[in-house]
Order: C-alpha cells, then structure tokens, then sequence
C-alpha cells in the first residue's frame, strides 16, 4: 500500500518582497524562500504552495488580498500563459533595477572577485516590437486553460497555431496577438491560420508525427524586408535526390496564398521537415518567392541574414550591446582583434574598421560562411573566419601561425567558456578581453578562472529582452601587470 502524500498547505496573507530568477519573485516564511510567479513586490497574496523542498518552496496565487503599488498593467492578453514576457506585470525601470541587481549579484556571489563600480544597465530602446524573429508551432493538439477546463468548453476544432507550452512538448496555446513584432507578424500568422481552417489543412501531430502544417518562422529587418519559412511535415516525394521534395497541392496552394496575400514578404521560403523535432539546420531549404536572405544594416554595415544564420534578434539593441564592447575594445587601428564565437561575424566586421586584423571564430560552418559574404558585401578586408569547435580551433599552434592577439572578444553561448578555451586565453594574455555574455552567472564563474591574470575594469549591463529576466552584460578586463 502507497503511503499518502500529506496535502500542501496554503499560506495566507503573505507579502511578495523581492524579484527572483525566472521571472518570478518571492517571499519569506519562516525563514524559507517561496517563489512564486505572476506577482510583483509590494502584492499581498494567499498561497498554494506546489512543491515543497528543504530549503524553499514554490507556490501559485490563490488570491490576491491587496496589489502592489509598483505593478504594471500587462498589455498582452495571453500574459500568464503562453509562458513568455513574464515581467509584463512590472514598470520597465523596476525590471531595469531587477536585472542589474541580478548581474550584481551573480558576478558576486558566483565569481567570489574584485569589481568596479557598474555603469548603469542600457535599457532597450523599444519595449514591444523589438524582436526581427519568431516562430510559431502547428498542432492538432489546442492547450485549454484550466479556466476552459473548469468551464468544460469543447472546441469542435482543436488545432492551433501558436507557442509550445513547457512542460506539454505536444501542445499548442493559440495567440491571437503577440507584442514581441511588428503586427504584420499577427497579420500574417492569423490569415494563415483562417486559410488552413477553412481549407481543412492537417495540423501536425508532434506525437503520431504527421500532418501539413509543422512550423512557422518569421523574420523581419530594419531595412523593410520580411521572410517567411513554413515547415511542412509532409511532401510529394519525386525520386530526384537532394531535390526530391515537392509542395503538395495544399501545400503550394497555401505558399500561393500568402505570396498573393503579403507583397511584404521578400523571402518566401518552405522546408520539408521528417525529424522527430522542429530543427531545421541540417535541412535543405526551398525558395517559393522572392530571395533566400534578406539584409540588415547597422552603422554603414549591411548584413546577410538567411534562414538558418544567427543574428540578434534585437536589432537595435544589439547596435548598443556591439557599441559598448566596442568602446571597452579601445581600438586604435593597429591591434590584431580575436572574436571568439563569432556567429555571422556581426562584431567581426562591427569592429573591424577600428582594428588591424580581425579573426573570428565560429562552431557552426553555415555560420562563417555567412560570416565571409559579411565581410565581402562590406568591402572589409581585414577579417578571417574558421569553422569549428573553439577549444579545437584556438590553440597554441593557431596562435603561434596567426599571431598573438592585443584583444579578444568573446560572445559565447548561455553555457560559457569551455575551460581549455579559458586556459589558452590565459596563455594568449592579451592586453584587454572583452566578455559579452548572455548568462551572467556562468560568466561570473569564468570570471573567477582568469582572475590571477586579469582584473575586472569595466562592467555593463544591457537589456536586450524586456518583459523578461533575462540580461546581456559586458565586461572589460585588462592583464595584471
């Protein structure tokens, strides 16, 4: 016989005191941390605590008995549920404190150093709208609410186009309208929908694995130009090869569609997509209409930005975020500049006119090649580009053939350096490193693996993604004499 597991307790009148990590915040009950999201400081709330561990807990609002003062109306009527832009319900100038606080203490608490005194966080210039890219899932399988649950709605039709919902991988919440992009973007994902409705388009089943309709990518640019991908699940197979795939004729009467629909649309693209997941990388991608990229700019610079080819998906905050490492950079014109992990050589070539050489290195070849088009579009000169992994590529033998560098500026992914990349930066010792990170704790713990060799000089926090707890930071540091 199963031992019964004791009821969770409720918690009454309790006061939200403080933003936490995740887009949650928390209070403080007998000496135990509660996190508990949708709520800001300042709320007084009855809680349902769903899962109880030695050191904290975490719990859900079953009654707001009085709101916070410093709370924000969020503008999205699907906050809360579909998962994103969790801070909507806080002002952006307390978000702004949250984060720099946030990176204050991790390189802190984390990195156990030396620091100087932070320069103020840079909010983003746009606070909705701001994202060049999004994507939206198919699927026969709609999330209901547990408001449609309680209510015992039933939907003669359950497809939905919209964002997974964590923690479901299979289902779907339906968005109407999203904040995050020019509304074209709503525009054109609905008449999709409404044409799929009434054409009786199969929605893909993420589970069986069949279905028409699988994916959707969006992208827009400063320079006006849209793109649009569509991943279908299924195809007509002609026995040709690599180019064996066609549209089937639902397929190609809805690309038809939205190319007569939406002159807006530049890049009309389509993949067929058999995996068991939605990555398409490894895939070759189809044009309907118009060209397979389209372009952004920032400064004089104009970038190739295709399908598959990473670019910040705030295009002008990322202008801010490359000013401030360039700053930190100090350039003269003669330094041979090293940027670690590269991407499309977006601050390769952003700095490349301020230095003498610039070499970029980038794990993904799709990526570097872009990286090299970049370059040439620009007429820019100075810059290599090598594919690869990172502890792989930079070694002392890489170092020895091209050169000492006098900076380095690394932009790694969330998870960090690679120790053996830390270890040969160190051998390297440039003057100055330039340490952009998406993830402030585990720059703080790399941080603390350089920190005999280099001191911290300048620290910068920049928002790039309002209405959500993440933060990019910059960090200067300079060799110990």
């Amino acid at each position: 016989m199963s031992r019964k597991k004791k009821p969770l307790p409720i918690l009454e009148h309790i006061t939200i005191t403080d933003v936490a990590a995740e887009g949650k915040s928390l209070a403080r009950v007998d000496d135990k941390v509660i996190f508990v999201p949708f709520t800001v400081p300042g709320d007084v709330v009855d809680l349902q605590i769903t899962k109880k561990k030695h050191k904290y807990c975490e719990a859900r609002v079953l009654r707001f008995i009085e709101y916070s003062n410093v709370r924000a109306i969020p503008r999205c009527e699907h906050f809360g549920i579909c998962g994103g832009c969790k801070w909507q319900n806080l002002p952006y100038e307390e978000q702004l404190k949250a984060k720099q606080k946030q990176v204050f203490d991790q390189l802190t608490r984390i990195g156990k150093i030396d620091l100087p005194e932070f320069l103020p966080i840079l909010g983003s210039v746009k606070q909705f709208e701001y994202r060049n890219k999004l994507e939206f899932g198919f699927s026969n399988k709609r999330w209901l609410t547990n408001e449609q649950v309680a209510l015992g709605e039933t939907f003669s039709n359950m497809n939905a186009v919209g964002f997974h919902i964590t923690g479901a991988f299979d289902k779907i919440y339906p968005i109407e309208k999203c904040h995050l992009m020019d509304d074209l973007h709503n525009r054109l994902r609905n008449a999709i929908r409404d044409y799929a409705f009434e054409h009786e388009l199969s929605f893909y089943d993420l589970r069986a694995q069949h279905g028409l309709l699988r994916d959707m990518m969006i992208r827009n640019s400063n320079t006006g130009e849209w793109m649009l991908l569509i991943q279908f699940g299924k195809t007509i197979d002609t026995g040709n090869g690599a180019d064996a795939w066609e549209l089937t004729e639902e397929g190609r009467g809805l690309m038809q569609y939205i190319a007569d629909t939406f002159p807006e649309i530049t890049s009309l693209l389509w993949v067929y997509n058999p995996k068991c997941n939605d990555t398409f990388g490894d895939l070759p991608v189809h044009v309907f209409k118009g060209n397979d990229h389209i372009y952004e700019t920032m400064e004089e610079l104009r970038f190739k930005v295709g399908p598959k080819s990473f670019y910040q998906t705030n295009t002008e905050q990322a202008y801010h975020l490359y000013c401030v490492a360039r700053d930190f950079a100090n350039l003269t014109g003669n330094e041979l500049v090293y940027d670690l992990y590269t991407g499309t050589g977006t601050i390769a070539n952003f700095v490349a006119r301020k230095a003498k050489k610039v070499i970029g290195i980038e794990y993904v070849p799709e990526a570097i090649e872009d990286a090299k088009v970049n370059s040439e579009i620009n007429g820019i000169d100075n810059t290599l580009f090598y594919a690869g992994d990172m502890k792989d590529i930079l070694t002392e033998e890489f170092i020895s053939k091209h050169g000492r560098p006098d900076v380095i500026i690394t932009d790694p992914p969330r998870a960090g350096m690679h120790e053996d990349v830390v270890n040969t930066i160190l051998q390297a010792r440039p003057k100055r490193i330039v340490y952009v990170s998406c993830n402030p704790a585990t720059q703080a713990r790399d941080l603390a693996l350089m920190d005999a060799q280099y001191k911290v000089a300048a620290v910068r926090p920049v928002d790039m993604f309002p209405h959500t707890p993440h933060v990019e930071n910059v960090v200067l540091l300079e060799v110990r004499e």
